[in-house]
């Protein structure tokens, strides 16, 4: 049981909160690829990719696994993406795109792995997450998203967010 529902139903909450937080970063980057803010499906994103790390730290675990590392990174990268976004309106623009691109990285990441783990065409290719397969398929990811994190810092070049763009009256 965790949090008075069962480990299964957690489980199946936690996965459908990560795949949200996915769809909703690949929509975000296209928005930094394409100029645009997209601010609802930024909220989406950062939300949802936050609460994918903390209910993973729900989950009951007698030691440290590198998943709980990740997810201890994901948040910190996250906190800097959240200030670079909010309280300083986008004036870290750089550092808000890539720390929001690596947070979508850990996130496909995880799924990688977990797909080479519970997807049975998948684990006979590589069962123990060593052979080859696993290696080709992350390190495919890694590099799609360096080659999306670049464009998307180059490309993404919106203004500012104000208080006067949301309706607050002129000092």
């Amino acid at each position: 049981m965790v949090l008075g529902i069962s480990l299964h139903t957690f489980t199946l909450i936690h996965v459908f909160i990560s795949l949200v937080g996915i769809a909703s970063g690949l929509i975000v980057v296209y928005g930094f690829l394409t100029n645009q803010r997209l601010d609802r499906w930024t909220a989406v994103f950062l939300t949802t990719t936050a609460l994918t790390s903390i209910t993973g730290f729900l989950f009951p675990l007698t030691e440290a696994t590198p998943a709980i590392e990740l997810g201890v990174i994901s948040l910190v990268v996250l906190a800097v993406a959240i200030v670079a976004r909010y309280p300083l309106h986008l004036a870290w623009r750089k550092t808000y795109v890539i720390t929001a691109c690596a947070a979508l990285y850990f996130n496909v990441f995880v799924l990688v792995v977990q797909s080479f783990q519970k997807v049975p065409a998948l684990r006979t290719l590589a069962p123990t997450q060593t052979e080859p397969p696993f290696a080709i398929a992350q390190i495919a990811v890694l590099a799609i998203f360096v080659a999306l994190t670049v464009f998307a810092v180059k490309r993404f070049r919106v203004e500012r967010v104000t208080v006067r763009e949301f309706g607050a009256p002129a000092a």
